[in-house]
Order: structure tokens, then C-alpha cells, then sequence
């Protein structure tokens, strides 16, 4: 694996040297643009808006606008003045539980991995959190933006959730119109309804078909064979005229699926 950050987790007076890399892998189908006529590739260029010629990616510099027109020069010198220690340093700042975490505030996973000489105390860390059953919040540098984030035992290993801050995250929608109400037989119809539809989750059931059919067209394309594709059957609709039909009917078609 890729490292992508190296530095160190400190807490108090420890200090655990580690490398951090991604727990995530796209399996996104990437496609080139092309020339509907002869398709050559369609290539990008960094064009001065002063000359029109191109620029080379070592002489371009970051700006920030502050009057218009009118840019100061950031270097990546002037980044690591901002604080040096705090870029390489995954600061644990308090321990929590892992509820009192908001669910939207998780945004991206990745794996911690000791260096050399830190591995006693990865695994002094690690063995504590996941006895205690708590969580370490920390703060850490990486791409030039201070990040927050859960360092948390999984797997007899370390885990860093990167999380969004609070003030990220938008208001919440309107709310749902208090004046609707729901009658007991209807909530109990729902209920019994969630209970045929509960399983044990398990994230290797899903997948992604899309990209799956996706790649099925690709392969058949490139043999050179020609696709037929069969007309998407039309949805059944029950005929309901009320929200106890609707109910009634999906209890009904949850009982045949699972008997076939």
C-alpha cells in the first residue's frame, strides 16, 4: 500500500511513530475524452491568460486573490511556518465514546500502521482503546488543512475516521408536516414489515451492478460482438388506495421473496 502521511500519534507524554494510507479503493471505470471524429485524445493545457501560451506545472505558484486582480504569493515554505511540528503530529486531544459522534460528520477511513521502533507502543494504544471501548479525537495536518479526526482499535489494528467539522455540515431540511398523523394499525403494519425485512448486515452482500453491467459492455464492445439488450420489464404497481394497502401488499410480496 501507498503511504499517503508519516508522522506520529502523541497523547499526553507518548508518542507513536506510524504511517497512515488509505482503507479505501475506487472501483470507479474511468474513461478518456475523445475526438467524436477520429478519436484522438482530448489533452488539457495551463494557459496564461496574459500570453495564451502554455505554462509548465513547476512555474506555476498558488495565489490568493485579496483585491481584484491583485494577488500575495503562497509558498510551501510559507505552509510549514504556519506550525511545523503540527504536520507531522496526530494530536489526540480527549477520549470519547464512540456514540456521542454524530454519524455525518464521518467522512473518509484509513489504515495506521506502526514505523519502525513504534511498534510496542502502537499496540499499547490500540489494546488500551479497544478494552476501554473509547475513541481518540485528534487533530492532524495533511494537504495543507487541519483535519479532525477518531483513532479507534479495529481489528487488533489502529483505524483514523477523518471527520468533517461541525460547521460543515448544512441545516437540516424542513420539517415533515406536523399536522399528519398515523393510527396505531399502521405503525404496527410497519413494524411487522421492518421485522421481515431485518438481517444481520454484512457489507460483502452489496455491490456495486452498475459498474458491474458497466464492465460487461466494455468486454462484450471490445470482443467485437454485438450487444443485445432486453427491454427493461415494466414495474408491478399494486393497486392500493391508501397507506394500510400499501402496507398490506409489501407484508404480502416480503413473504414470497423470501419463500423463493
Amino acid at each position: 500500500m501507498h503511504t499517503i502521511w508519516s508522522g506520529s500519534i502523541s497523547f499526553g507524554l507518548v508518542n507513536i511513530p506510524v504511517k497512515l494510507f488509505s482503507a479505501i479503493e475506487s472501483d470507479d471505470v474511468k474513461f478518456s475524452s475523445l475526438s467524436k471524429t477520429d478519436h484522438s485524445q482530448i489533452r488539457y493545457k495551463r494557459v496564461s491568460e496574459t500570453t495564451g501560451e502554455e505554462v509548465a506545472f513547476k512555474d506555476i505558484v498558488k495565489g490568493f486573490e485579496y483585491e481584484k486582480g491583485k494577488y500575495v504569493i503562497i509558498e510551501d515554505a510559507d505552509f510549514e511556518k504556519i506550525s511545523p511540528l503540527k504536520s507531522k503530529t496526530i494530536e489526540i486531544m480527549q477520549f470519547s465514546k464512540v456514540e456521542e459522534i454524530d454519524p455525518l460528520l464521518y467522512d473518509k477511513p484509513y489504515y495506521l500502521h506502526p514505523a519502525k521502533g513504534g511498534e510496542k507502543t502502537y499496540k499499547l494504544l490500540q489494546q488500551s482503546l479497544g478494552k476501554s471501548g473509547l475513541v481518540g479525537i485528534a487533530q492532524f495536518m495533511m494537504r495543507n488543512r487541519e483535519h479532525i479526526c477518531v483513532v479507534r482499535s479495529y481489528n487488533n489494528r489502529l483505524l483514523l475516521n477523518q471527520l468533517r467539522y461541525q460547521d460543515e455540515l448544512r441545516a437540516l431540511p424542513e420539517e415533515v408536516d406536523k399536522s399528519i398523523t398515523l393510527n396505531e394499525k399502521e405503525l404496527q403494519l410497519a413494524k411487522q414489515l421492518i421485522d421481515q425485512l431485518t438481517d444481520k448486515f454484512d457489507a460483502s452482500k452489496f455491490k456495486d451492478h452498475y459498474v458491474e453491467e458497466l464492465k460487461k459492455i466494455i468486454a462484450f464492445k471490445t470482443s467485437g460482438k454485438k450487444l443485445r439488450v432486453a427491454e427493461p420489464k415494466k414495474a408491478g404497481q399494486a393497486n392500493v388506495k391508501d397507506l394500510m394497502e400499501v402496507l398490506k401488499a409489501s407484508l404480502g410480496n416480503t413473504k414470497k421473496g423470501k419463500a423463493a
